[in-house]
């Protein structure tokens, strides 16, 4: 079996909101007590909907964010006990791509210097080095030499994202954090933007996590998938699986609103339409967070909270009631 690269265990994080316009504050839980591991070589895909946590979980994997509470072990050392010199060493093995192909290039640097920036803040090589190595990633993402010396603004959405692709990828990471690298695109850029994507994991044989709300894509680019909701993970699946043998009602849900998934071209199995709201993380439900909008939800789901179990080989659930078919 492919050895872990990351895992997390117990990892939140809390924010204090205060309260105002005749709101209550609280504690927003944007992520709560997630545990998941990540093998080196695969592709992680990351599901749920809007303000699940998604891109707080990929925060905290990477210490972008401190987490209120858990623990991190990246490559067998504890990653929120580093400090100083061996923090930075870390920093170089994971490195993060960003939603927003505009706000997250500094406008005033040419991607000569973008994409060069990290290599020169930890000193690996010479500049002639680092320069040929820019060189050499832009062309790996499918840009020209010329691109180097001009700015951010003179690029497409697609062209910047793959300026972003570059910096992340010149320090030769071990672990790569895409954070929906796609939903600002063209769906025509899309498309390229996730072949290259494929093409570089294969080529300097990446770890990656992807996070998308596109499931097409999932399938396209993952090996497995967690699926999360209000915080929490409900399902960690192989790829195969998620399309065929989805166990969570959540899960399920997702999949039938989505047409053309399946090997043939569609998914056998009738429509799911969820109702009610995505409750507030400041105030979730209680026992399982996803009870109050659940088709088969009963008095054990809002007394006790469902642990992630394996249930089949490599096949995690959080439901006391998985792989119940949810009523249409």
């Amino acid at each position: 079996m492919t050895e872990v690269l990351i895992e997390a265990s117990g990892l939140s994080k809390h924010y204090v909101r205060p309260a105002a316009r005749g709101q209550p504050g609280g504690v927003l839980r944007a992520a709560d007590g997630v545990s998941i591991d990540i093998r080196t070589g695969e592709t992680l895909g990351l599901v749920g909907e809007s303000g699940c946590g998604k891109s707080t979980l990929c925060r905290l994997l990477v210490r972008l964010v401190e987490p209120t509470a858990g623990t991190i072990r990246f490559n067998g050392q504890d990653l929120l006990n580093l400090r100083g010199r061996a923090l930075k060493e870390a920093r170089r093995d994971l490195q993060f791509i960003f939603q927003d192909p505009y706000g997250s290039l500094d406008p005033r640097m040419t991607v000569r210097r973008i994409v060069g920036e990290g290599p020169k803040v930890h000193g690996l090589g010479s500049r002639s080095e680092r320069d040929q190595a820019v060189l050499e990633m832009l062309a790996k993402v499918g840009l020209p030499d010329d691109a180097a010396d001009r700015y951010p603004h003179e690029f497409s959405g697609g062209q910047r994202q793959r300026i972003g692709i570059a910096r992340a990828l010149v320090m030769r990471p071990r672990l790569v954090v895409a954070d929906e690298p796609v939903s600002a695109l063209d769906v025509s850029v899309q498309a390229q933007i996730l072949n290259q994507l494929a093409d570089l994991k294969r080529d300097l044989s990446l770890t990656l996590v992807f996070v998308t709300h596109n499931l097409a894509a999932v399938g396209y680019l993952s090996d497995r998938v967690a699926v999360m909701y209000l915080g929490k993970i409900v399902e960690i699946v192989p790829t195969t699986s998620l399309f065929t043998e989805p166990m969570h009602p959540y899960t399920q849900a997702l999949l039938s609103s989505v047409s053309g998934l399946g090997e043939d071209g569609t998914i056998a199995r009738d429509r799911v339409v969820l109702s009610g709201e995505l409750p507030s993380a400041v105030n979730p439900p209680s026992g399982c967070r996803f009870r109050t909008r659940c088709p088969i939800a009963q008095d054990v789901c809002a007394q006790t909270e469902p642990p992630l179990l394996e249930l089949v080989p490599g096949h995690k659930v959080a439901c006391h009631f998985a792989g119940r078919e949810a009523a249409a």
